[in-house]
């Protein structure tokens, strides 16, 4: 309840922040009407300017804030919320080109403006913002390059918003309405300089360094830093974290990763990471005494949170054990005596992350292994395939539709999971799932 009571005060607050602009641009004096679908297009096009300020607030990572959803719920927002802003501006910009034929002749080459080339410019950039960041994977554009040049983007689009509205003057010309849009653009320069200046600097007074690198089944390694000088971070378990190597916090170059460690293991921390990318394979190379930089930690993903539930179930394909592996280490830290069920999904046997681990953990607790092998051996009398409804069925105790699910791993396996879980009647709000897909 207190997290549904959060989360509701935050949908609150980015909806207030979102319409304040046109609620107080209405309040005293207002200009000559032009009519219904004039002024429609004016208040898309402010929603839009609030709408772009508000992104970088949710890409901001502020705790508290993403606490009741988890940061990957807000990136995914964040995401798709972008479509909603475009469709706002191109909106605004289409009324006007149908209802009113003058706009036409300012848009001529020896008619336009400065203000008016800022509009359209700063339209065309959120043009590119939305299609690259939605066909980014398809394009094969690098992360790390995408994300420095999508920021930049961003902050052009809204400064050029900002110039488009000054100059087009409407709705904002007295003295009054100049300081609220006067103190949007401080709040967000404010903002900008926390996000790009101040955390990475606070980052950099608490740095890690490499302990060890582990090489793991799956084309994997578990990485193994620890706190230099300073205490470390508490998390909970399953939760993750962003992580800067080989550069500066003020690089703009850093992955999230989830802790494979479990809380308890107060000196150290571990992060698993297959081999996916440019970044991730050079993970094996890190060297012992390399410097780390961790922004975290983050997530709703966690057991932590439903303490009080009968038992846990697992649902983990691939790397997607990293976070499961902190759960099930804290439960065997914490002496649970809860009963605990784990599906594995992975190709084959020698490529699962942590099998041998996880069989020994299952004679120290609690704790049922289900392993489904896409490409099993000729004498394998487990479960192969896909997670389906009479595996479910085959494995799940009587009060299934009590216990909590966390599911973690390809997107598709995580799709197809919460589909037949809640076929076979498990609540909605009993299902949990990690998604990185948001990067």
């Amino acid at each position: 309840m207190r997290y549904f009571i959060w989360g509701f005060f935050w949908i609150a607050v980015y909806l207030g922040l979102a319409l304040s602009p046109c609620l107080i641009l209405l309040h005293g004096d207002m200009p000559g009407g032009y009519g219904f679908w004039w002024d429609f297009s004016m208040a898309l096009g402010f929603a839009a300017a609030s709408m772009i300020a508000l992104m970088f607030f949710l890409t901001a990572r502020f705790k508290r804030a993403a606490l009741p959803f988890g940061v990957d719920i807000v990136y995914y927002f964040h995401k798709y919320i972008s479509l909603l802003l475009f469709l706002f501006a191109a909106t605004h910009t289409i009324i006007l080109l149908v209802t009113e034929p003058v706009v036409w002749v300012m848009l001529r080459p020896e008619q336009l403006n400065r203000y008016m080339a800022a509009g359209i410019v700063s339209l065309f950039i959120l043009a590119l913002i939305v299609f690259s960041s939605l066909l980014r994977k398809q394009l094969q554009i690098h992360y790390e390059n995408w994300r420095l040049v999508h920021a930049l983007f961003a902050v052009a689009a809204f400064i050029l918003a900002l110039v488009h509205i000054e100059g087009v003057g409407y709705y904002v010309a007295t003295p009054a309405k100049r300081i609220i849009w006067g103190t949007i653009m401080g709040c967000w320069l404010l903002l900008l300089l926390y996000v790009r200046l101040v955390k990475p600097a606070l980052l950099l007074r608490t740095p890690y360094r490499v302990k060890e690198v582990i090489p793991e089944k799956g084309n994997a390694y578990t990485l193994v830093i620890v706190p230099d000088q300073h205490q470390g971070i508490d998390f909970q378990p399953g939760q993750f974290a962003w992580l800067s190597m080989y550069h500066s916090p003020f690089s703009m170059k850093e992955h999230p990763f989830s802790i494979s460690s479990n809380p308890e293991q107060k000196n150290e921390l571990h992060f698993t990471i297959k081999e996916l990318g440019d970044f991730t394979r050079r993970i094996k190379y890190a060297t012992p005494g390399e410097a780390v930089y961790i922004d975290g930690p983050y997530g709703s993903f966690s057991i932590d949170r439903h303490p009080s539930a009968p038992g846990y179930v697992f649902i983990a394909g691939g790397i997607g054990i990293a976070p499961v592996r902190s759960m099930l280490c804290s439960l065997k830290e914490r002496n649970d005596g809860r009963n605990h069920i784990l599906f594995f999904a992975g190709s084959t046997m020698e490529k699962l992350t942590f099998h041998n681990e996880l069989d020994a953990l299952q004679d120290e607790m609690n704790l049922k292994i289900i392993y489904l092998l896409e490409h099993p051996p000729v004498d394998w009398s487990g479960e192969s395939g896909f997670l389906s409804i009479n595996i479910l069925e085959r494995h799940l105790p009587r009060n299934y539709q009590e216990l909590e699910y966390f599911i973690c791993g390809p997107v598709p396996m995580i799709h197809l999971a919460e589909k037949e879980l809640h076929t076979i009647g498990v609540p909605l709000h009993h299902l949990h799932s990690e998604l990185f897909d948001f990067v």
